[in-house]
């Protein structure tokens, strides 16, 4: 089991990428936007695989995942409220 500080930021973005999309589909699944909700989902997932195979293969990746999660989330919903008061 290597550890790799560049697949360990890789991991992380990844998952921060991944909470973009996550967060983006259930913003359209509410505003009742199907074709928008559908390919956040869709992108969800291939953004999932990637971080599931590394943090499986090498659980110090979890960390990463986590740092990713929480960051893409926040900023997300940063973004949104910006967009919202403008």
């Amino acid at each position: 089991m290597d550890f790799s500080i560049s697949t360990f930021c890789l991991v992380a973005l990844s998952m921060g990428f991944a909470n973009v999309c996550g967060t983006l589909y259930f913003i359209n699944l509410s505003n009742k936007n199907p074709h928008a909700a559908a390919f956040w989902s869709a992108t969800l997932i291939l953004a999932n695989a990637f971080t599931i195979t590394n943090y499986v293969e090498n659980h110090a990746y979890v960390a990463a995942a986590s740092i990713g999660t929480y960051l893409g989330a926040y900023g997300t919903l940063k973004w949104q409220q910006k967009r919202e008061n403008s």
